[in-house]
């Protein structure tokens, strides 16, 4: 199942804040560019709590039919 393109990928944006923190505990960085990483960090985590809520419906979706499980995705139109 391949990824939106518009869909951030998990890993990289937390890598991505990861080295914000890095930047951040550091404390060398001047305040208007610690402010732009702050709000950076603010918009990954946002971004990163969106993908695992919507893994976390993904499973909860998870249904056994049949014997078998099926994946429902949460926002297929009901048929």
């Amino acid at each position: 199942m391949a990824a939106k393109p518009d869909t951030p990928d998990f890993e990289h944006a937390l890598q991505q804040l990861e080295g914000l923190v890095e930047q951040l505990e550091q404390g060398d960085l001047p305040i208007e560019d610690a402010l732009k990483a702050f709000e950076q960090g603010v918009k990954l985590t946002r971004e990163c709590q969106g993908i695992l809520q919507q893994a976390e419906q993904k499973v909860q979706l998870l249904t056994e039919q049949d014997g078998e499980i099926h994946a429902t995705d949460f926002n297929a139109p009901d048929e």
